[in-house]
């Protein structure tokens, strides 16, 4: 399988494409590692990832350059993704020894407690637009916990992956106990959901792919985690501090060319600041710079691949039937996959800009009157992932907190997310969480012990 960049089409890699037969040869590998990594003191296994954080942090430049080359993101972007699995390396790292049971007395049976015991091989298939962090995200928890995992890197982006993998087994993590495979969904990812042996599945990437998935492993009630995108709403509310609004929508949107499932999606600013806002920020859209990602001053990447780039025309030309263009709609010329950071003003309610996820860089906006309807407007969605509100009054933020529909809400913010904090969505955007300790328990199972003397 060739690796191709973006910004040129050039080939820079190539891997190896995983049979069914692979897969299935890896997981019974991971399944003998799993008898001796299940039972490692827990701090064995904090060091490995405290190491292994510790050496990505020194290595950051090789490992943006590469994913920068595979992905296209700019190398500023590429060094804090990689500085960020790092931090939820570390994160975890340190909860390692937390996971335990509890002691439950009952006089009238004698003792009762509970131990968590691993769940054995897991399974992970992740995509492009994050490789390094998302990787993170699924693997860490699983480790820690007593797991071995198999992990299938998007055919896009595996030599980032495949990088970080590398690192951990420098740092002293056993090579029967984590697996990165290469190839295509419809195979090797098929070959993980399909294989009975998986005690745990997480999946991040389209809500098609997801449901196939889910048909596949709910018959047999395996532990499953989905996320599944998102149409994230920005609500700019007539009390906002305009100017740290608009860089929030320039940066929640165009930040990795679009293509990042909690990006800004659908903005609805107040009609009473809507003309100033829009003019603001057409002057920052215009002014980003879009280019190689590896080239001094690029601020916007390509799109990863030439189908992105089409779908971004499908979405500019839907508002053929309402809406105005403020700035951009147009795909730039040369060998890559560039596309002009784009908005556009009061798209149809229906318009596929409203009621699809775009993923890249272009955004709809919309005016509110008051905020029922934006909040109205925000819920109107089948995605259920993240969303913000740019307010200076608590009682507006309160209120969206208990009113918008999605899985994690910022308040005069968009995007970041720490790994100590859990992150997931509602309705067509996913089920389960990952981060935090609460990613834990998707890892583990509890076993209740009553001894009676």
């Amino acid at each position: 399988m060739d690796v191709l960049n973006p910004a040129d089409n050039r080939k820079i890699g190539e891997v190896q494409d995983f049979t069914e037969d692979m897969v299935h040869d890896t997981v019974g590998m991971l399944e003998k590692g799993f008898t001796e990594w299940s039972v490692q003191n827990p701090t064995a296994r904090s060091k490995i990832l405290f190491k292994a954080a510790e050496i990505m942090r020194q290595e950051v430049e090789g490992l943006a350059s590469v994913l920068t080359a595979e992905q296209g993101k700019p190398l500023q972007e590429a060094r804090y993704e990689i500085l960020g699995a790092a931090a939820v390396m570390d994160f975890y790292a340190s909860v390692a020894g937390t996971i335990s049971g509890q002691t439950l007395p009952k006089a009238d049976y004698g003792y009762a407690f509970t131990k968590k015991t691993p769940l054995g091989v897991c399974g992970a298939i992740i995509p492009w637009n994050m490789p390094a962090l998302i990787m993170a995200w699924k693997i860490c928890p699983a480790l820690v916990s007593g797991n071995t995992m198999i992990l299938k890197t998007a055919s896009a982006t595996p030599l980032t992956n495949i990088g970080m993998a590398d690192i951990l087994f420098r740092a002293g993590l056993p090579r029967d106990v984590l697996a990165v495979i290469t190839g295509s969904g419809a195979v090797a990812g098929a070959a993980i959901a399909a294989d009975e042996r998986i005690g745990h599945l997480s999946f991040t990437g389209s809500v098609e792919t997801g449901d196939r998935i889910a048909k596949t492993i709910n018959p047999r009630k395996t532990r499953l985690t989905l996320e599944l995108g998102g149409s994230d709403p920005m609500i700019v509310c007539e009390d906002a501090d305009m100017e740290r609004a608009v860089k929030g929508a320039i940066s929640g949107r165009f930040f990795n060319c679009g293509q990042t499932c909690t990006a800004v999606k659908r903005l609805f600013v107040a009609e009473t600041i809507a003309d100033e806002f829009i003019s603001q920020l057409k002057k920052e859209a215009e002014a980003i710079k879009v280019g190689n990602g590896a080239a001094e001053g690029t601020t916007m990447g390509p799109l990863n691949s030439a189908s992105g780039v089409r779908d971004m025309e499908d979405a500019v030309k839907s508002i053929e039937d309402g809406g105005r263009m403020v700035t951009g709609g147009t795909r730039l010329e040369g060998p890559g996959n560039f596309y002009s950071p784009t908005l556009i003003a009061d798209p149809e309610p229906g318009n596929m800009l409203m009621t699809e996820e775009i993923f890249g860089p272009v955004l709809p906006i919309v005016r509110f009157g008051d905020l029922s309807e934006a909040i109205r407007m925000a819920n109107d969605s089948k995605f259920g992932l993240g969303a913000s509100i740019w307010t200076k009054d608590i009682e507006t933020a309160c209120e969206a907190a208990d009113r918008i529909e999605c899985g994690i809400l910022w308040i005069n913010r968009h995007m970041r997310i720490p790994p100590e904090v859990p992150f997931g969505g509602s309705k067509n955007s996913g089920i389960g969480r990952e981060n935090g300790l609460k990613a834990l328990e998707q890892y583990l199972t509890e076993k209740t012990v009553i001894l009676t003397p």
